[in-house]
């Protein structure tokens, strides 16, 4: 099982991958998420689990090349 989880294309990605993605520092990668998340009309969807903090890659990656489905 452990094998097929590793090989599985990442759905997700972490405030991490965002922080590097955007060049931000990580509090600014946090501030970043965590206003999206209380937005209205969020550009692209946060989930929080807890503390931690998740970001489905399809979504991020539609929203940083400007598409909007």
């Amino acid at each position: 099982m452990d094998n097929k989880i590793k090989n599985m294309e990442r759905l997700v990605y972490t405030a991490e991958d965002i922080r590097r993605l955007l060049c931000l520092s990580r509090s600014k990668a946090y501030a970043f998420l965590d206003e999206v998340y209380h937005s209205a009309t969020p550009p692209f969807r946060v989930i929080k689990v807890g503390k931690l903090v998740r970001v489905p890659k399809e979504d991020f990656d539609n929203w940083i090349r400007g598409s909007t489905g």
